[in-house]
């Protein structure tokens, strides 16, 4: 993942960004789909990008 990529409406922050991830997507679990159509929130993908660590 480069941080040229776009942010997707479940990401967190933008792609690379530091201290953050990806990460399966809470709303499909990874899947990409949610009632055979293309999850919103990651676009399809079944990943997101989410703070790592706990601060």
């Amino acid at each position: 993942m480069t941080a040229s990529e776009p942010a997707k409406p479940g990401d967190e922050a933008p792609p690379g960004t530091p201290g953050t991830g990806e990460n399966l997507c809470p709303r499909c679990g990874g899947s990409g789909q949610i009632e055979a159509k293309s999850c919103p929130d990651c676009n399809g993908t079944g990943k997101v990008i989410s703070g790592i660590g706990g601060g």
